[in-house]
């Protein structure tokens, strides 16, 4: 089982997805992270299952210190979740789309009711706010075309939309969930 440490994607609680969503994603209370926070970072997206021994060992700390900084980020929200990552094929949903929507009206009415509709759609792992044509661009991950049209019916079932457009992905070329943390301090 491959594991490993995700940044926060808004499909949390309500709260949390409306407060991600007035960040446009990212948070304006960023920590300052010395270069062995960065290092704990990176080594930790790499594989989230390191030992605290050989995390020490790799960022050049006694495992006391370096347990304490693994806490101090994940108190402060800088590491927000440890998790499995899934190979989509391996459980049957081997259909990636994107749906960009764009928004009937702008009122906390219609947003509140887009919001209920999209915590209550499993398929539905990524949602985010965009600036341009769309207003909304969300991922969803389903077994086939067919459950996709199903899923499809059901979201527009839910939410009145001005518009709706669908991509179909063909291929995965690349995907990392590793944040790029930057070396030195910028």
């Amino acid at each position: 089982m491959n594991v490993s440490l995700l940044s926060a994607d808004g499909r949390g609680l309500a709260p949390e997805r409306q407060a991600s969503a007035e960040t446009g994603g990212h948070e304006d209370r960023a920590i300052r992270l010395d270069r062995i926070d960065r290092r704990i970072l990176r080594e930790l997206q790499a594989d989230g299952t390191i030992s605290l021994a050989r995390l020490a060992d790799r960022v050049g700390l006694s495992q006391t210190p370096c347990w304490k900084r693994v806490q101090r980020l994940e108190q402060s929200g800088v590491i927000t979740q440890r998790v499995a990552l899934v190979d989509p094929s391996k459980v049957s949903l081997g259909l990636t789309a994107f749906v960009s929507v764009a928004a009937m009206d702008h009122t906390s009415a219609w947003r509140d009711t887009f919001d209920r509709a999209t915590a209550a759609l499993p398929e539905i792992v990524e949602v985010w706010r965009t600036a341009g044509e769309a207003d909304y661009l969300l991922k969803v991950v389903v077994r086939d075309l067919s459950s996709f049209d199903a899923f499809y019916r059901r979201l527009v079932a839910a939410v009145e939309f001005k518009n709706v457009s669908s991509q179909l992905a063909l291929e995965r070329v690349s995907h990392t969930t590793a944040l790029p943390i930057p070396s030195d301090e910028s």
